[in-house]
């Protein structure tokens, strides 16, 4: 199993803009220091909690700085941009990376970016497929460009003179297109079924209760028979709330008293989910009634916190009970203590994966 980091920090209001975004670029920093294989970071606009507006943008600034972490969008949100820009700045940066950029979609799941980019009561489902579709045709297609749907045009019939190189939209440095992540948010994800179907892989979002995340793999596994590829657990990434200290004391505090940033962190997302009709993400029973859903009982199902040998143990058991996967993404918090947020991250890396590796290996010489 592989070390990977995903994040859509979420920050406390009042937190300084500037110090927020260089503890966020930190963390991708140091996982690529630790040998962590990809990184992932998530886009709002409308949220001054997650206050990431452009994963891109973000992406960019780590290019030079890093050296082998391949670096994903976690997602762009495909309805909220014309599929020309998106094109255009993917190829850019997949160039900017010599090719270390996974490229992660998704339809976005802000209402308040829905409502701002005037799409909130479209078919954002039909959206996110025309775009990305569009996007793939802009690449396999040479200039000039005539490519119409539903929802957006893209053509340089009129104004095109490609031998000056007018008129031309840029192709990514990886062939035909980079890699392409879908992250599946909900139980029985159709979405990963189709996603499969077309050669692309799933994230399960760290928000999802065990029983949601293990429904994903057989819908992975659907997907990649009807396309006539084995179903890899090496290609299912798995994100998850995890924070390691050396004594317990530590952990616990640090995940699970009232000012901790993982429970802020939840405490968020539980609050925009009840008010958005989604407390089934965090049900493991879907007939729970919705004032059963606590935020204690999400915190208790979502969180891994420990020592080393603590959280080996639980990731260990958390991989039993929804199958065999190749990534851990490690779930990125704000770091409220700098210190123990960058010391997590070196446990994790450094004790946790070692441990849980070498238990993984033991079952399989057993089998």
């Amino acid at each position: 199993m592989r070390i990977g980091f995903f994040t859509m920090p979420i920050h406390p209001l009042g937190k300084d803009w500037r110090q927020s975004l260089a503890e966020d670029r930190e963390a991708f920093l140091l996982a690529d220091e630790l040998g962590f294989n990809e990184g992932y970071v998530g886009e709002h606009v409308t949220d001054a909690a997650e206050n990431i507006t452009s994963c891109a943008m973000f992406i960019a600034s780590l290019a030079n700085a890093t050296k082998n972490i391949r670096l994903g969008t976690g997602t762009v949100n495909m309805p909220n941009s014309h599929p020309a820009a998106v094109a255009a700045q993917v190829a850019m940066l997949d160039h900017m990376l010599d090719g270390r950029f996974n490229f992660g979609i998704s339809p976005g799941g802000l209402a308040s970016d829905a409502e701002v980019f005037g799409n909130l009561d479209a078919d954002r489902a039909a959206m996110f497929l025309e775009g990305i579709n569009m996007v793939l045709k802009i690449w396999e297609s040479e200039p000039p460009y005539n490519i119409e749907g539903q929802f957006w045009k893209v053509s340089t019939e009129r104004t095109a003179m490609t031998d000056i190189g007018q008129g031309i939209l840029p192709k990514p440095l990886q062939r035909p297109h980079p890699p392409i992540i879908v992250t599946a948010v909900a139980p029985f994800s159709k979405g990963v079924t189709e996603a499969a179907a077309r050669g692309w892989d799933p994230i399960s979002a760290n928000f999802l209760m065990p029983e949601w995340v293990k429904s994903h793999w057989p819908k992975y596994a659907e997907g990649c028979e009807r396309a006539g590829r084995a179903a890899e657990p090496a290609n299912w990434r798995v994100a998850k709330s995890v924070f390691v200290a050396d004594d317990l004391a530590t952990a616990r505090a640090y995940s699970t008293d009232p000012d901790s940033p993982y429970r802020f962190y939840y405490d968020q997302l539980l609050t925009k989910m009840r008010k958005h009709n989604r407390l089934n993400l965090f049900k493991p029973d879907q007939n729970m009634p919705d004032d059963e859903v606590t935020l204690d009982m999400v915190m208790d199902r979502l969180v891994i916190w420990g020592t080393p040998d603590k959280v080996s143990d639980e990731v260990l058991a958390f991989r039993e009970e929804v199958g065999d996967f190749g990534t851990l993404l490690y779930a990125g918090k704000d770091w409220a203590d700098r210190d123990l947020g960058r010391r997590s991250m070196i446990l994790a890396a450094e004790k946790v994966m070692p441990a849980v590796n070498s238990a993984i290996d033991k079952q399989v010489a057993a089998q």
